[in-house]
């Protein structure tokens, strides 16, 4: 059986053909009409609009709620750089050789990010304990601080790096 134009042009065939993609279009539609109404799922096309309404709202609500996090973490920043974010103790003996005071002197220094704080320094002996307070501004002080002050200063300035 030899196939020519005429066959293919049968018109039995074309029906047969038609036929074929007919069934494809309307299995097609059928899956876009489920798609729509999942898509529209409510009462009537409104129920889609107030859906949009509300997601449109949230969004705005979520873009207020970010530009208030970043307000809030930019001050949060700011107050953390002042805080004490660096401690440092050094613990010396002042009276080597004289018997007096032992390990139980010391100097600590208290610093933010900027290198601004304060050295506490105790000095200890038999008879009596010393307490000294100096400001530090930029890891220095006006006041001039002992070795171990200025160790303790050096080393909690390290720890910030």
């Amino acid at each position: 059986m030899t196939f020519d134009i005429s066959t293919i042009l049968d018109p039995i065939y074309l029906i047969y053909a038609l036929g074929a993609i007919l069934i494809f279009l309307v299995i097609w539609i059928m899956q876009l009409e489920k798609k729509i109404k999942n898509f529209t799922k409510g009462k009537d096309g409104k129920s889609l609009e107030g859906s949009m309404i509300i997601l449109k709202k949230d969004q705005d609500n979520l873009l207020n709620f970010r530009k208030d996090m970043e307000q809030y973490l930019t001050e949060v920043e700011k107050r953390l750089r002042r805080s004490t974010q660096s401690i440092e103790t050094i613990k010396f003996n002042p009276f080597k050789g004289s018997g007096a005071g032992g390990n139980q002197s010391f100097a600590s220094v208290f610093l933010d990010e900027n290198g601004d704080g304060l050295v506490l320094s105790s000095l200890y002996a038999r008879d009596r304990i010393s307490i000294f307070s100096k400001q530090i501004k930029k890891f220095k002080s006006e006041v001039e601080l002992s070795d171990e002050e200025k160790k303790a200063v050096d080393d909690a300035k390290k720890k910030l790096n």
